[in-house]
């Protein structure tokens, strides 16, 4: 068994070893714009490949059932300190293992079984766990749902307000995963207040751009903030939850021992290092870049004769109607069509959807990814004009051979790390092929 501690991956799994290797090539070589990923830092990755993953440590720091997690207290305090001060919260608890843990954990802490709550539809860029019928939240409370104006497609705030006024739930879930615009929770703080419901904000999507101070922070407004880490937060796999001082015993007992068990402190503790990266100066110019690559992929697109949900974005995000009311080709066909040339996007309902979420009418798609890469207007600008080839004449294998050559000149150009381990142990130079 000994002899295992100093094996490395490849004599001891080559199976695994090579799904890793060709996934760190798949990631390098391709353009990733699916708007929920984006590529932690080496320093992350180190976080959560360390001896942590052997403790457990069930509680919270100073607090715990197991002995020898004082160092497990450092790195979860140092978690929860830097998440207070990124967000300006009261209280900070960083063991959600995901984000649906973390609403989960939420609905335990603020609401009783049968309880109303309103959230936004998930057809019109709500989240599964805002309260769709096939989910814990849809099961467990009575839903009420908003949306966008079908004129618009952007949330409808006097509708939001009539339709609280009917139902008075006892909550009010806003943020979304897949909503291209502003959300004013200011507005829909007022809202909550005026029907006596709580609010919770789930902000996974815009995290990062809340901490940098470029999108409006629901902090003030809502009594609950949740939020994924992996996101434009650019951390690990993981979740958090923000809440004033008064929900903060109730939240941590919904955590820990309501939904979840031993905390990962490996995880806890890349946590902790994305939260030290998104409290430096150039985190904010980064969340910028983002928004302005946002800005040149939109534009670009919509001059290449795309239509944009709501006409454009404010955010990281965008969806492509390439149905087009049937004139153009499902999401399902555009994600695989693209998926073939190595650009990577999912396929995705839009508002009023005549097709169902297994084939789509569109595209979601973000800028977290390759602006971390370093990537900025210009190659958006390029880029767009390579989806907008695509979908045109997604059956056309000269098109899609000139596009794979210009997607490999791309990422080349941009290398997502400096160096990986390989299969045999070496430290090579990252590969695109």
């Amino acid at each position: 068994m000994n002899n295992l501690f100093n094996a490395n991956l490849a004599e001891v799994d080559p199976i695994v070893a090579e799904a890793i290797d060709n996934e760190t090539r798949r990631q390098s070589g391709g353009l990733e714009l699916i708007a929920s990923e984006n590529f932690v830092s080496e320093a992350v990755l180190q976080a959560m490949g360390s001896v942590f993953t052997n403790k457990y440590a069930e509680g919270y720091p100073k607090k715990r059932y197991y002995g020898g997690c004082e160092f497990a207290d450092v790195v979860e305090q140092l978690a929860i300190d830097r998440a207070k001060e990124i967000f300006g919260a009261e209280h900070a608890n960083v063991q959600p293992h995901s984000g649906a843990q973390a609403n989960m954990s939420v609905f335990l802490a603020a609401l009783q079984h049968g309880d109303k709550i309103l959230g936004m539809n998930l057809s019109h860029g709500g989240h599964l766990t805002h309260g769709h019928p096939m989910n814990f939240s849809g099961i467990n409370f009575e839903v009420s749902d908003y949306g966008v104006s079908k004129e618009t497609e952007q949330i409808d705030y006097d509708a939001l307000q009539a339709k609280a006024e009917e139902t008075r739930p006892k909550m009010i879930i806003c943020g979304a995963s897949a909503y291209p615009r502003t959300i004013d929770f200011a507005r829909i703080g007022e809202i909550a207040r005026s029907v006596g419901a709580s609010i919770m904000a789930d902000i996974a999507h815009i995290a990062g751009m809340v901490a940098a101070g470029l999108h409006p922070s629901p902090v003030p407004h809502c009594e609950f903030v949740t939020t994924t880490t992996h996101k434009t937060l650019r951390g690990p796999r993981g979740g958090l939850i923000l809440c004033r001082e008064e929900f903060s015993k109730a939240v941590d007992k919904a955590v820990f021992p309501g939904v979840q068990g031993g905390p990962l402190v490996h995880i806890i503790s890349a946590k902790a290092v994305a939260f030290g990266e998104a409290l430096r100066e150039d985190f904010k110019a980064y969340q910028q870049q983002i928004l302005d690559n946002a800005q040149a992929l939109a534009n670009e697109l919509t001059a290449n004769g795309l239509r944009l949900v709501s006409g454009g974005t404010d955010n990281h995000l965008m969806l492509i109607d390439v149905f087009d009311g049937g004139k153009g080709i499902t999401g399902k066909v555009a994600e695989k069509v693209l998926d073939e040339v190595h650009i990577t996007v999912n396929k995705n309902t839009i508002p009023f959807d005549t097709n169902s979420p297994f084939v789509a009418s569109g595209i979601r798609i973000g800028t977290p990814a390759l602006t971390t890469r370093g990537m900025k207007e210009d190659e958006m600008r390029q880029i767009a004009r390579l989806i907008a080839s695509v979908i045109r004449e997604p059956e056309s294998e000269d098109v899609k051979s000139r596009v794979k050559r210009e997607v490999a000149e791309l990422t080349a150009r941009f290398p997502l790390y400096a160096h990986r381990l390989s299969a045999d142990g070496k430290t090579d130079a990252l590969s695109a092929g």
